[in-house]
Protein backbone atom coordinates (compact mmCIF):
# COMPACT_ATOMS: atom_id res chain seq x y z
CA UNK A 1 0.00 0.00 0.00
CA UNK A 2 1.51 3.34 -1.19
CA UNK A 3 1.90 5.88 1.86
CA UNK A 4 2.79 9.27 0.12
CA UNK A 5 1.01 11.18 -2.64
CA UNK A 6 4.25 10.83 -5.25
CA UNK A 7 3.41 7.18 -5.15
CA UNK A 8 0.22 7.20 -6.27
CA UNK A 9 -0.31 10.55 -8.43
CA UNK A 10 -0.36 11.18 -12.05
CA UNK A 11 2.97 13.00 -12.37
CA UNK A 12 3.10 15.94 -14.96
CA UNK A 13 0.11 18.54 -15.49
CA UNK A 14 -1.89 19.69 -17.98
CA UNK A 15 -2.21 23.10 -18.30
CA UNK A 16 -3.74 26.14 -20.40
CA UNK A 17 -3.01 29.50 -19.47
CA UNK A 18 -6.00 32.19 -17.87
CA UNK A 19 -6.94 33.47 -20.98
CA UNK A 20 -7.10 29.88 -22.77
CA UNK A 21 -10.70 29.99 -24.28
CA UNK A 22 -13.08 27.29 -22.97
CA UNK A 23 -12.85 25.46 -26.56
CA UNK A 24 -8.82 25.23 -25.79
CA UNK A 25 -9.13 24.30 -22.65
CA UNK A 26 -12.13 20.91 -24.01
CA UNK A 27 -10.21 20.84 -26.69
CA UNK A 28 -7.34 19.89 -24.61
CA UNK A 29 -9.46 17.78 -22.47
CA UNK A 30 -10.40 15.55 -25.66
CA UNK A 31 -7.15 15.30 -27.12
CA UNK A 32 -5.75 14.50 -23.58
CA UNK A 33 -8.80 11.85 -22.59
CA UNK A 34 -8.53 14.36 -19.02
CA UNK A 35 -11.36 15.73 -17.48
CA UNK A 36 -9.69 18.58 -15.95
CA UNK A 37 -6.85 20.90 -16.50
CA UNK A 38 -5.14 23.21 -14.45
CA UNK A 39 -5.06 26.89 -15.11
CA UNK A 40 -1.78 28.25 -14.67
CA UNK A 41 -0.08 31.83 -15.31
CA UNK A 42 3.99 31.95 -14.57
CA UNK A 43 4.47 28.12 -14.17
CA UNK A 44 2.15 29.37 -10.92
CA UNK A 45 -1.78 27.34 -10.35
CA UNK A 46 -4.36 29.68 -10.89
CA UNK A 47 -7.67 27.01 -10.46
CA UNK A 48 -8.37 24.23 -11.68
CA UNK A 49 -10.99 23.59 -14.79
CA UNK A 50 -13.05 20.68 -15.36
CA UNK A 51 -15.83 19.70 -18.27
CA UNK A 52 -18.04 20.10 -15.67
CA UNK A 53 -17.15 23.72 -14.81
CA UNK A 54 -17.32 24.61 -18.34
CA UNK A 55 -20.86 23.03 -18.87
CA UNK A 56 -22.24 24.06 -15.78
CA UNK A 57 -20.90 27.89 -15.07
CA UNK A 58 -20.72 28.67 -18.67
CA UNK A 59 -22.52 27.01 -21.72
CA UNK A 60 -26.08 26.28 -19.23
CA UNK A 61 -26.03 29.80 -18.98
CA UNK A 62 -25.53 30.69 -22.55
CA UNK A 63 -21.66 32.26 -22.19
CA UNK A 64 -20.38 31.66 -25.52
CA UNK A 65 -16.96 29.08 -24.89
CA UNK A 66 -15.27 30.71 -27.77
CA UNK A 67 -14.33 34.15 -25.93
CA UNK A 68 -14.63 33.16 -22.19
CA UNK A 69 -11.66 32.44 -20.50
CA UNK A 70 -10.26 29.81 -18.53
CA UNK A 71 -10.05 31.50 -15.81
CA UNK A 72 -13.12 33.59 -15.43
CA UNK A 73 -15.06 29.47 -15.01
CA UNK A 74 -12.00 27.74 -13.50
CA UNK A 75 -12.36 26.68 -9.20
CA UNK A 76 -9.88 29.67 -8.23
CA UNK A 77 -7.49 28.67 -5.10
CA UNK A 78 -8.40 24.97 -4.81
CA UNK A 79 -6.95 23.35 -2.38
CA UNK A 80 -3.72 21.47 -3.02
CA UNK A 81 -1.66 18.84 -2.14
CA UNK A 82 2.33 18.23 -1.56
CA UNK A 83 4.15 15.29 -3.13
CA UNK A 84 5.68 14.57 -0.04
CA UNK A 85 2.05 14.59 1.64
CA UNK A 86 0.60 11.68 2.94
CA UNK A 87 -2.10 9.39 1.47
CA UNK A 88 -4.57 9.84 4.11
CA UNK A 89 -3.85 13.39 4.26
CA UNK A 90 -4.99 13.45 0.76
CA UNK A 91 -7.99 11.58 1.47
CA UNK A 92 -8.96 13.74 4.22
CA UNK A 93 -8.93 16.56 2.31
CA UNK A 94 -10.68 15.47 -0.07
CA UNK A 95 -13.14 14.23 1.95
CA UNK A 96 -13.32 17.85 3.90
CA UNK A 97 -13.81 19.68 0.42
CA UNK A 98 -15.52 17.42 -1.52
CA UNK A 99 -13.23 17.18 -4.30
CA UNK A 100 -12.85 14.12 -6.37
CA UNK A 101 -9.08 15.46 -7.48
CA UNK A 102 -6.09 17.20 -5.61
CA UNK A 103 -3.29 18.92 -7.81
CA UNK A 104 0.20 18.41 -6.39
CA UNK A 105 2.21 20.79 -5.76
CA UNK A 106 5.97 21.64 -5.31
CA UNK A 107 7.75 24.28 -4.27
CA UNK A 108 4.74 26.45 -5.71
CA UNK A 109 4.79 24.77 -8.61
CA UNK A 110 2.36 22.10 -10.00
CA UNK A 111 3.88 18.68 -10.49
CA UNK A 112 0.68 16.28 -10.54
CA UNK A 113 -2.78 15.38 -9.93
CA UNK A 114 -4.17 13.32 -7.27
CA UNK A 115 -7.76 11.99 -8.01
CA UNK A 116 -9.96 9.71 -6.49
CA UNK A 117 -9.51 7.16 -8.61
CA UNK A 118 -5.64 6.96 -7.98
CA UNK A 119 -6.29 6.51 -4.32
CA UNK A 120 -8.97 3.76 -4.55
CA UNK A 121 -6.50 1.84 -6.88
CA UNK A 122 -3.89 2.39 -4.56
CA UNK A 123 -5.92 1.42 -1.26
CA UNK A 124 -8.41 -0.79 -2.53
CA UNK A 125 -7.32 -2.66 -5.43
CA UNK A 126 -10.10 -4.90 -5.60
CA UNK A 127 -12.95 -2.36 -5.29
CA UNK A 128 -15.27 -1.55 -7.54
CA UNK A 129 -14.14 2.05 -7.94
CA UNK A 130 -10.42 1.10 -8.55
CA UNK A 131 -12.02 -1.33 -11.17
CA UNK A 132 -13.56 1.89 -12.82
CA UNK A 133 -10.92 3.80 -12.50
CA UNK A 134 -8.47 1.49 -14.51
CA UNK A 135 -11.17 0.97 -17.23
CA UNK A 136 -10.88 2.58 -20.39
CA UNK A 137 -13.67 5.49 -20.95
CA UNK A 138 -16.20 5.01 -22.88
CA UNK A 139 -16.44 6.95 -26.15
CA UNK A 140 -18.98 8.23 -28.92
CA UNK A 141 -19.16 6.30 -32.25
CA UNK A 142 -16.86 7.90 -34.31
CA UNK A 143 -14.84 10.04 -31.67
CA UNK A 144 -11.32 9.38 -32.52
CA UNK A 145 -8.50 8.05 -29.58
CA UNK A 146 -6.29 10.47 -28.38
CA UNK A 147 -2.38 10.18 -29.90
CA UNK A 148 -0.18 8.43 -27.13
Amino acid sequence: MADFVREVMTPGVVAVGPDASLVEAAQLMRAQDIGDVLVTGDHRLIGVLTDRDIALRAVADGADPLTVSAQAVCTPHPVVIGPDDTVSNAIELMREHAVRRLPVVEDGRPVGMVSLGDLAVAQDPGSALADISRAAPERWPGTPRPPL
